[in-house]
């Protein structure tokens, strides 16, 4: 078996560094091809209107000036297009990835493009205490993250669908379990637009969240990762509702 991992954190990122240990627990043919900097928020974006470098830093480790989709495609039809990966494994993500946050991850967008690819895809993420942000626990996914992935790729998924995993913020001896569970929804959170001033007085602008912890249902990522417990959601490509389609279909007469 040969895994690819990639990530939105960036070629540095103490998380990427535990999902190659997750990768290599499963096999020994890993490669690492991940962003020079940063990509949080990316999603499946890739770079057209600029040319990509990627750096060689050792015989299996890359950076790729670019997002987590350039990062694979660099990977897979580059880099090891003369045997592709069995499995692209995206993460640890710095930070939860669950409910509406799926739009945005750099993350998933990884495993997102591989799914596109044909290749078995996980996004692995590792939920916080948001008092301890810069203190984040990682051993829920080094402790478990092998036995999950090793579980998902004996049970198989079809194509077309990628897997997201995310990790509760809790020490590893109190991880309550896995359970497969939908996608969920915030309902309590706002975007908020904090504006400055440079040194030469002109305005710019950061984008954030505020969240509060709600209470949701337990049956969804959000309820599962709260209640302690590793949630595994099923993700597919195709985003088309079908019940509104045929809604539309027997209202147009098409």
């Amino acid at each position: 078996m040969r895994i690819l991992v990639t990530n939105d954190d960036g070629i540095h990122s103490p998380g990427l560094t535990v999902a190659e240990n997750i990768a290599r627990a499963i096999c020994d043919d890993v490669w690492v091809v991940a962003p020079e900097s940063e990509q949080s928020g990316a999603s499946h974006s890739l770079t057209l209107s600029a040319p990509l470098r990627m750096r060689k830093m050792d015989e299996r480790h890359y950076a790729v000036s670019g997002t987590p989709t350039d990062c694979v495609m660099m990977g897979c039809l580059h880099l090891l297009k003369d045997k592709m990966p069995d499995l692209i494994v995206s993460g640890v993500n710095w930070g939860s990835n669950m409910a509406d946050d799926v739009t945005y991850s750099g993350t998933i967008a990884g495993a997102m493009e591989g799914c596109a690819l044909g290749i078995p895809s996980i996004a692995l993420s590792q939920a916080y205490d948001e008092s301890s942000r810069l203190e984040i626990d990682w051993s829920a996914g080094e402790a478990h993250g092998a036995d999950v992935v090793r579980r998902l790729v004996e049970a198989g998924w079809p194509a077309g669908t990628l897997m997201n995993v995310n990790f509760p913020a809790c020490p590893a001896a109190e991880v309550k379990g896995t359970m497969v569970v939908p996608q969920g929804k915030y309902d309590l959170q706002s975007t908020e637009i904090e504006e400055r001033q440079d040194a030469r007085q002109r305005a710019y602008y950061w984008i954030g969240l505020r969240r509060r912890r709600a209470t949701p249902p337990e049956n969804t990522d959000l309820g599962a990762v709260y209640a302690g417990k590793i949630a595994v959601t099923p993700l597919h490509l195709n985003l088309t509702e079908v019940s509104v389609l045929e809604t539309l279909r027997a209202r147009l007469g098409k």
